[in-house]
Protein backbone atom coordinates (compact mmCIF):
# COMPACT_ATOMS: atom_id res chain seq x y z
CA UNK A 1 0.00 0.00 0.00
CA UNK A 2 1.42 3.31 -1.09
CA UNK A 3 1.00 6.30 1.23
CA UNK A 4 0.02 9.68 -0.10
CA UNK A 5 2.34 12.52 0.80
CA UNK A 6 0.73 15.23 2.89
CA UNK A 7 1.79 18.68 1.88
CA UNK A 8 1.26 21.59 4.22
CA UNK A 9 -1.18 24.18 3.00
CA UNK A 10 1.13 26.99 4.01
CA UNK A 11 -1.65 28.72 5.93
CA UNK A 12 -0.75 30.89 8.88
CA UNK A 13 -3.55 30.87 11.43
CA UNK A 14 -3.93 34.37 12.85
CA UNK A 15 -4.58 34.29 16.57
CA UNK A 16 -3.01 37.60 17.58
CA UNK A 17 -6.20 39.67 17.54
CA UNK A 18 -7.97 37.06 19.68
CA UNK A 19 -5.11 37.06 22.22
CA UNK A 20 -5.10 40.86 22.36
CA UNK A 21 -8.91 40.96 22.82
CA UNK A 22 -8.72 38.51 25.74
CA UNK A 23 -5.84 40.41 27.35
CA UNK A 24 -7.68 43.72 27.04
CA UNK A 25 -10.97 42.21 28.30
CA UNK A 26 -9.06 41.09 31.40
CA UNK A 27 -7.67 44.65 31.78
CA UNK A 28 -4.09 43.41 31.56
CA UNK A 29 -1.22 45.33 30.01
CA UNK A 30 1.39 43.69 27.82
CA UNK A 31 3.87 44.43 30.60
CA UNK A 32 1.77 42.55 33.18
CA UNK A 33 1.38 39.51 30.92
CA UNK A 34 5.10 39.56 30.17
CA UNK A 35 6.03 39.56 33.87
CA UNK A 36 3.74 36.64 34.72
CA UNK A 37 4.50 34.57 31.62
CA UNK A 38 8.24 35.20 31.45
CA UNK A 39 7.91 36.33 27.82
CA UNK A 40 9.21 39.65 26.60
CA UNK A 41 6.91 42.59 25.96
CA UNK A 42 8.26 42.76 22.41
CA UNK A 43 7.44 39.10 21.74
CA UNK A 44 3.88 39.47 23.07
CA UNK A 45 3.39 42.62 21.02
CA UNK A 46 4.61 40.89 17.85
CA UNK A 47 2.46 37.85 18.64
CA UNK A 48 -0.65 40.03 19.03
CA UNK A 49 0.11 41.50 15.60
CA UNK A 50 0.70 38.02 14.10
CA UNK A 51 4.34 38.86 13.37
CA UNK A 52 5.70 35.74 15.12
CA UNK A 53 4.55 32.14 15.48
CA UNK A 54 4.80 30.85 19.05
CA UNK A 55 5.82 27.34 20.01
CA UNK A 56 3.09 25.16 21.46
CA UNK A 57 4.65 25.44 24.93
CA UNK A 58 4.75 29.24 24.71
CA UNK A 59 1.16 29.39 23.54
CA UNK A 60 0.04 27.07 26.36
CA UNK A 61 1.83 29.27 28.91
CA UNK A 62 0.23 32.41 27.52
CA UNK A 63 -3.25 30.82 27.51
CA UNK A 64 -2.71 29.75 31.11
CA UNK A 65 -1.83 33.32 32.10
CA UNK A 66 -4.92 34.63 30.27
CA UNK A 67 -7.14 31.85 31.72
CA UNK A 68 -8.40 30.60 28.36
CA UNK A 69 -8.44 27.24 26.67
CA UNK A 70 -5.90 27.00 23.86
CA UNK A 71 -8.57 25.59 21.54
CA UNK A 72 -10.63 28.79 21.82
CA UNK A 73 -7.99 30.57 19.74
CA UNK A 74 -8.67 28.24 16.82
CA UNK A 75 -12.46 28.17 16.86
CA UNK A 76 -13.96 28.97 13.46
CA UNK A 77 -15.11 32.50 12.81
CA UNK A 78 -18.82 32.86 13.56
CA UNK A 79 -20.13 35.75 11.48
CA UNK A 80 -23.61 35.75 10.01
CA UNK A 81 -24.48 38.30 7.35
CA UNK A 82 -27.98 39.44 6.43
CA UNK A 83 -27.80 41.38 3.17
CA UNK A 84 -29.87 44.54 2.65
CA UNK A 85 -33.42 43.67 1.64
CA UNK A 86 -32.93 39.94 2.26
CA UNK A 87 -34.12 39.74 5.87
CA UNK A 88 -37.52 38.14 6.30
CA UNK A 89 -40.53 40.42 6.45
CA UNK A 90 -42.20 40.73 9.82
CA UNK A 91 -45.45 42.13 11.11
CA UNK A 92 -45.09 43.72 14.51
CA UNK A 93 -48.50 45.33 14.28
CA UNK A 94 -47.41 48.78 13.16
CA UNK A 95 -49.69 50.69 10.78
CA UNK A 96 -48.23 51.62 7.35
CA UNK A 97 -44.92 49.87 8.01
CA UNK A 98 -42.61 47.47 6.24
CA UNK A 99 -40.52 45.58 8.77
CA UNK A 100 -37.60 43.26 8.13
CA UNK A 101 -35.56 41.20 10.54
CA UNK A 102 -31.91 42.14 10.02
CA UNK A 103 -30.37 40.00 12.74
CA UNK A 104 -29.93 36.26 12.12
CA UNK A 105 -33.24 34.35 12.26
CA UNK A 106 -32.31 32.11 15.17
CA UNK A 107 -30.34 34.58 17.29
CA UNK A 108 -31.80 34.32 20.79
CA UNK A 109 -29.85 37.07 22.56
CA UNK A 110 -30.91 40.03 20.43
CA UNK A 111 -33.34 40.84 17.66
CA UNK A 112 -32.77 43.74 15.27
CA UNK A 113 -35.57 44.97 13.01
CA UNK A 114 -35.40 47.66 10.33
CA UNK A 115 -38.71 49.45 9.77
CA UNK A 116 -39.65 51.70 6.88
CA UNK A 117 -42.70 53.66 7.90
CA UNK A 118 -44.90 55.76 5.64
CA UNK A 119 -45.99 59.26 6.64
CA UNK A 120 -48.71 58.93 9.27
CA UNK A 121 -47.59 55.42 10.24
CA UNK A 122 -47.92 54.50 13.89
CA UNK A 123 -47.74 51.70 16.45
CA UNK A 124 -51.48 51.59 17.08
CA UNK A 125 -54.09 53.58 18.97
CA UNK A 126 -53.27 51.98 22.33
CA UNK A 127 -49.98 51.82 24.19
CA UNK A 128 -48.45 48.33 24.04
CA UNK A 129 -45.59 46.48 25.69
CA UNK A 130 -43.25 43.65 24.76
CA UNK A 131 -41.76 40.81 26.78
CA UNK A 132 -38.23 42.06 26.04
CA UNK A 133 -36.01 43.23 28.87
CA UNK A 134 -34.67 46.08 26.72
CA UNK A 135 -36.28 47.82 23.76
CA UNK A 136 -34.24 50.31 21.76
CA UNK A 137 -35.55 52.61 19.01
CA UNK A 138 -32.97 54.33 16.78
CA UNK A 139 -34.05 56.84 14.13
CA UNK A 140 -32.27 56.60 10.78
CA UNK A 141 -34.42 59.12 8.91
CA UNK A 142 -37.62 61.08 9.50
CA UNK A 143 -39.15 62.26 12.74
CA UNK A 144 -40.92 59.96 15.20
CA UNK A 145 -42.87 60.77 18.34
CA UNK A 146 -42.31 58.08 20.97
CA UNK A 147 -45.19 57.97 23.47
CA UNK A 148 -45.06 56.49 26.96
CA UNK A 149 -47.46 56.65 29.90
CA UNK A 150 -47.92 60.38 30.32
CA UNK A 151 -44.81 61.46 28.40
CA UNK A 152 -43.57 61.63 24.83
CA UNK A 153 -40.33 62.48 23.07
CA UNK A 154 -39.78 63.73 19.54
CA UNK A 155 -36.94 61.73 18.01
CA UNK A 156 -34.98 62.90 14.98
CA UNK A 157 -32.32 61.21 12.82
CA UNK A 158 -29.52 59.89 15.01
CA UNK A 159 -31.63 59.92 18.19
CA UNK A 160 -32.09 56.74 20.21
CA UNK A 161 -34.61 55.88 22.92
CA UNK A 162 -33.86 52.90 25.18
CA UNK A 163 -36.45 51.60 27.63
CA UNK A 164 -37.78 48.47 29.30
CA UNK A 165 -39.77 46.42 26.82
CA UNK A 166 -42.52 46.01 29.39
CA UNK A 167 -42.97 49.80 29.55
CA UNK A 168 -46.26 50.66 27.76
CA UNK A 169 -45.40 52.69 24.67
CA UNK A 170 -46.31 53.53 21.11
CA UNK A 171 -44.94 55.73 18.35
CA UNK A 172 -46.04 57.79 15.36
CA UNK A 173 -44.25 59.24 12.36
CA UNK A 174 -44.71 63.01 12.11
CA UNK A 175 -42.45 63.76 9.14
CA UNK A 176 -44.12 64.04 5.69
CA UNK A 177 -41.46 61.83 4.08
CA UNK A 178 -42.03 58.95 6.50
CA UNK A 179 -39.26 57.43 8.59
CA UNK A 180 -36.78 54.60 8.73
CA UNK A 181 -35.93 53.19 12.15
CA UNK A 182 -34.06 50.35 13.80
CA UNK A 183 -35.62 48.41 16.68
CA UNK A 184 -33.37 46.33 18.96
CA UNK A 185 -35.03 43.84 21.32
CA UNK A 186 -33.07 42.08 24.07
CA UNK A 187 -33.53 39.15 24.32
CA UNK A 188 -35.13 38.19 21.03
CA UNK A 189 -38.86 37.67 21.37
CA UNK A 190 -39.23 34.95 18.77
CA UNK A 191 -37.28 33.11 16.12
CA UNK A 192 -38.38 32.65 12.55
Amino acid sequence: MRSLPIEPEGRHIKIGARLRAVRQARHLTIDEVAKVSGLTKGFISRLERDRVTPSLNTLMELCDVLSIQIGSLFEPLDVQVVRAGEGPRMDLGGIRTEERLISPRHEAKVQVIRSRIEAGGHGGEELYSLAAEVDLLHILSGVVDAQFSGESWRLEPGDTATFKGKEPHSWSVVSPEGAEVIWVLVPALWSL
